[in-house]
């Protein structure tokens, strides 16, 4: 690959990876809220069956309860019927509703618009974009970094290994994504924590807060979670190379030349950039769950198996895939949106600069 392909795939990378990052920011920020601990802070709405509990225990008298209350402490001394048995069974039963409505989760019940409406409502409109100067400074080096490595990978393997074989893809991909990790983390750390944090500082007063308290390691903090998240970027460009492969026989098989693109092919390369980074997202999802526990203040989450240990004994199978949701409904547009900009970018500067070269000639 020659020094104006790899600078062309730069550009490209740097310019798609800051398209998608705007569009779809106050989705990013909402989804970094419902991964965290903290939640996004809703006050729980009334659930369906909370009115009617909260109304079975008003209608329960005081010394109806005095009484059961007895019934239950000699209960081991007396054999009761089998009416005063279910009455005990509802009483406990109506207990634990009133309970329930009372202290139940919040994160779960929450929908995209009650998150997006609390935020706007209580810290601003503004609120919605935090964290996107860190998105835009790093989305740009991390993109052209990733879609750089990649190329520049997938080149020099294809001389040496069948090319364009799913393990080209594979090697390349991860490759790529590890050299991303690695440059980016501190990036994406202040920007998680400016997402997660209710007040309004810049993030020069975020990152002094960090080095302050932890030094330059606080900003890896989680970096093995996102080494682990390679999987899912080796999953979404393995499916995206292979379906488009497809297209690109199709379009062979039409008779149209290779060189060519029209509208329909852009169309076709941001459903196959969606398809592809959703089934990734759905398989590798709760790692994004645990690198946003890791950058969080506090020392409750230490390293990556812990935190997917304690998130899943403390909140079960739903806790790993808390904001999947929010996720999936924002990497469609911003894959689609990355995808096709990268290679309309990458169409145009090819064809600009093969176009001044003959030219010239």
């Amino acid at each position: 690959m020659s020094q104006r392909d790899t600078a062309i795939h730069l550009v490209a990378g740097g310019l798609a990876g800051t398209a998608g990052a705007v569009v779809t920011c106050p989705l990013e920020v909402v989804k970094t809220r419902l991964q965290s601990s903290k939640g996004v802070g809703l006050p729980p709405p009334p659930p369906s069956g909370a009115s009617n509990s909260k109304r079975v225990c008003s209608k329960i008298p005081q010394h109806q309860e005095a009484k059961w209350g007895y019934r239950r402490t000699m209960g081991a001394m007396f054999a009761y019927s089998k009416q005063a048995d279910r009455m005990l069974m509802s009483y406990n039963y109506q207990v634990q509703q009133c309970a329930r409505a009372g202290h139940a989760r919040t994160a779960g019940r929450m929908t995209l618009i009650q998150c997006l409406r609390h935020i706007v409502q209580n810290e601003g409109a503004r609120a919605l974009f935090k964290g996107l100067g860190p998105n835009i400074v790093g989305v740009a080096p991390s993109r052209a970094i990733y879609f750089c490595t990649y190329s520049q990978a997938k080149a020099i393997l294809n001389q040496h290994i069948p090319p364009d074989t799913p393990i080209v893809h594979l090697s390349a991909a991860s490759a790529a994504g590890f050299m991303s990790c690695t440059m980016t983390n501190p990036i994406w750390f202040v920007k998680t924590r400016l997402q997660l944090d209710g007040q309004n500082i810049t993030a020069w007063q975020c990152i002094k807060r960090i080095y302050a308290k932890t030094g330059v390691r606080g900003f890896y903090k989680g970096i093995t979670a996102s080494y682990m998240g390679i999987s899912e970027t080796v999953v979404h460009f393995v499916l995206y190379e292979g379906v488009k492969a497809r297209l690109m026989a199709a379009r062979a098989m039409e008779g149209v030349p290779s060189d060519q693109r029209s509208p329909k092919d852009f169309l076709e390369f941001m459903a196959a950039g969606a398809f592809s980074k959703t089934v990734a997202s759905c398989i590798a999802y709760p790692h994004e769950v645990a690198r946003t526990r890791l950058r969080e203040e506090g020392d409750k989450y230490r390293k990556f198996w812990q935190t997917l240990h304690t998130v899943w004994i403390e909140e079960g199978y739903r806790g790993v895939y808390r904001g999947l949701g929010t996720q999936l409904v924002r990497q469609i547009p911003n894959t689609a949106i990355m995808m096709s900009t990268y290679e309309a970018v990458v169409y145009l500067l090819t064809t600009h600069f093969n176009n001044s070269f003959y030219e010239n000639t």
